[in-house]
């Protein structure tokens, strides 16, 4: 380790430290019995091949999908046993249609089904899907920090912190982790961002985000107003951290004896070794 690479780390745990001091709250997601798989469903539009090839896998095995899924007809077929909540749009208090939905489709949920949201957005859930007896409620430290090796193991293992959340993936993986699970295949993980970004003739970046269901107009419109108050240097550095984030993730995972596997057809995340999905069970394990 370089001087200057020894003061970077130095400095980026300074500052998580105090991260970890102000926005953490101690507690631990309740784990599952060792030795299981758990497959972990992103939306990029490669899943669309995975359930159509591989349903019998995905409905036998432990799942666990993420964001808008609920809002897709393939929700309740799929039947996840977990679903991870980060983004603060799912707690506003002026949530769009497609929020409004997802609560909707969650409170109708009829097979037991844990719902993972960062700590201090507990509260902020809807009665009605709080009051649906399916539905169990574990919770996480939304906190991204980076420096010491060392230490990035220590906070992440005491569930702390984790690697800087760039999207969804990333506490969803964790969450895995911190649940129990040894083997964790990642599907629909496309992230092929660089593909479909680009400039208009005002100078506009135009980033199309194309997920296994299709977004409402509503949807569009707010992703591409978002992305017009970015520069493209500044979308092209999140997703650097967001790659950047899964070798973490990687790192963390080895030190704790898990193994992550990118079953992804064409994914960018360079992180995680490739291999197909496991083999369908006989029988489903206890959603208890």
């Amino acid at each position: 380790m370089t001087v200057s690479d020894f003061f970077s780390k130095l400095g980026a745990t300074i500052k998580s430290v105090v991260k970890i001091c102000l926005q953490s709250r101690p507690g631990h997601i309740k784990g599952v019995p060792g030795g299981r798989s758990l497959i972990i469903m992103a939306n990029g539009p490669s899943l669309n091949d995975t359930i159509e090839q591989s349903l019998d896998t995905l409905q036998t095995n432990d799942t666990l999908s993420v964001n808008f899924a609920p809002n897709s007809e393939k929700f309740s077929q799929l039947r996840p046993k977990y679903h991870v909540l980060a983004d603060p749009l799912f707690f506003s208090k002026d949530a769009p249609r497609n929020v409004v939905q997802l609560y909707e489709s969650l409170s109708a949920v009829n097979w037991p089904l844990t719902l993972l949201v960062p700590k201090k957005n507990k509260n902020d859930l809807p009665r009605e899907v709080i009051e649906n007896k399916n539905i169990s409620v574990e919770v996480f430290n939304f906190v991204g920090a980076e420096g010491f090796d060392w230490f990035e193991n220590l906070v992440y293992g005491h569930e702390c912190a984790m690697p800087r959340p760039r999207n969804v993936l990333i506490p969803a993986i964790m969450c895995g982790i911190w649940l129990g699970y040894k083997d964790l295949y990642v599907t629909g993980a496309d992230h092929s961002w660089m593909r479909t970004i680009s400039v208009d003739s005002d100078n506009n970046v135009i980033s199309v985000q194309p997920h296994f269901y299709k977004d409402d107009k509503s949807e569009q419109k707010r992703v591409d107003t978002t992305y017009r108050n970015y520069k493209l240097h500044d979308i092209v550095y999140s997703f650097y951290v967001a790659f950047r984030s899964y070798h973490r993730v990687a790192r963390f995972a080895c030190n704790r004896g898990v193994k992550i596997f990118n079953s992804t057809p064409g994914s960018y995340i360079d992180a995680f070794p490739r291999k197909g999905l496991p083999l369908a069970l006989r029988v489903k394990p206890s959603l208890k």
